[in-house]
């Protein structure tokens, strides 16, 4: 009697264990169900529909994120360059390419719980593209880092790893074509701080 309870408690225990624990796994992937690849950045183009996973809703809530509609936009998030590296905030980077038709986006760095990272000094924690200098062929190229840079610079500061975050508002690639098909700039890492 005493090792059929015992038994039933160890399978119980195992069983909570593994299910709290893929979970949370999932929760904290940046990479999981429901999301879609585009070189470094991943996106979740269901997120704010309902045809949402559970796992993409209960990010969200636990976040305390407001996902976009899907005719509202999509938010690409990145955590590693084009290399496969994880993003540090005391590397530099050089964000190049084209940016899909959009009305408006925005890119900023954040921790790994999404928190816009400050800005160090009088410096801007995220930029915009109204602000941005663009060039002939409508290519955009953007440092990052903690160093200040010429042309379109988003600063950052302290160590550790960062998230980068491309919000793209009112742009048919929400809710027209294939999002694996969209371009998007690449992230290519240019040097760090020892």
């Amino acid at each position: 009697m005493l090792r059929t309870v015992f038994l039933v408690t160890v399978v119980l225990v195992i069983a909570l264990g593994a299910g709290a624990g893929s979970v949370w796994l999932m929760l904290e992937q940046t990479r999981s169900v429901g999301s879609v690849d585009v070189g470094a950045w991943t996106a979740f183009p269901k997120a704010g529909t309902p045809e949402a996973d559970p796992y993409s809703r209960a990010r969200a809530a636990r976040l305390g994120e407001l996902s976009l509609g899907q005719a509202e936009g999509i938010v690409f998030i990145a955590d590693q360059d084009d290399a496969g590296a994880p993003l540090q905030r005391q590397c530099s980077y050089r964000i190049v390419g084209n940016v899909p038709p959009v009305r408006f986006f925005t890119l900023y760095a954040a921790d790994q719980t999404r928190r816009i990272l400050p800005a160090p000094g009088r410096f801007r924690a995220a930029l915009h593209s109204r602000e941005l200098l663009w060039s002939n062929d409508e290519v955009v190229e953007i440092g990052v880092g903690p160093h200040a840079e010429p042309g379109n610079w988003l600063p950052v500061s302290g160590s550790g790893q960062m998230l980068l975050i491309l919000a793209l508002f009112d742009t048919p690639v929400s809710t027209g074509r294939s999002v694996e098909d969209i371009p998007l700039p690449s992230i290519e890492k240019t040097g760090c701080d020892v």
